[in-house]
């Protein structure tokens, strides 16, 4: 489990092809940056932009895992070298400063429009419209393994040029959220990692199994 309160922004430094194929995964040699290392043991979870993976090597400053072509393909961010947020997984004895994250990517979203708003930023994000009746205004949603609150939300019909329909969803971000993370290099276009909510997940289950 982890908060979606990023703890270090740390950068992809290599991608290596991993036996196998095109099926094969990819093994990423990741500087942890200010995020300390001591007390992470192999076999540890680290979620890097929000995608939870396992510690297969590390030293003091870096370490190493491994991610499947399953994770690559439901995943962005993951497959070239570059800045990422690191969170190391919560445990029993830490503040919850963020709301619970499983460290799961519900989604791919794509980034609307992303500006700055006075001293504070605006992100307009299209999630998939599976995942609109997950988001709502003042809910928490996690972009890029970043814990944020919903400030609108809107559901987008399908357009005539082809344009598939989505749950457009838009985000205040204040200065120290850009400062600390990477979410001040976003721009319009841009694919982010989704993870909706963890209880909203379980409330559509038992609301859904109900009606069985």
């Amino acid at each position: 489990m982890f908060t979606g309160i990023v703890a270090a922004v740390g950068s992809i430094k290599s991608v290596t092809p991993l036996a196998g194929g095109n099926d094969a995964g990819v093994r990423l040699a990741i500087d942890a940056g200010g995020l300390p290392l001591a007390d992470v043991a192999l076999g540890d979870s680290i979620a890097i932009n929000g995608a939870c993976m396992t510690v297969v090597e590390k030293d003091e400053s870096a370490f190493t895992v491994d991610v499947s072509r399953e994770s690559l393909n439901r995943t962005a961010g993951l497959d070239q070298p570059g800045e990422v947020n690191l969170e190391k997984a919560l445990t029993l004895a830490e503040r919850l400063g963020g709301h619970l994250v499983s460290g799961h990517v519900d989604g791919l979203g794509t980034v609307h429009s992303f500006e700055q708003v006075g001293e504070s930023y605006k992100l307009v994000v299209d999630a998939p419209a599976e995942l609109g009746k997950f988001l709502a205004y003042k809910g928490s949603v996690v972009v890029n393994g970043v814990s944020l609150t919903v400030n609108e939300v809107e559901d987008v019909a399908a357009s005539g040029a082809g344009k598939p329909a989505c749950c457009r969803f838009s985000i205040n971000l204040i200065p120290h959220t850009i400062a600390v993370t990477t979410l001040k290099h976003l721009s319009a276009g841009a694919r982010v990692n989704l993870e909706i909510d963890l209880i909203a997940r379980y409330v559509e289950r038992m609301l859904s199994a109900a009606k069985v």
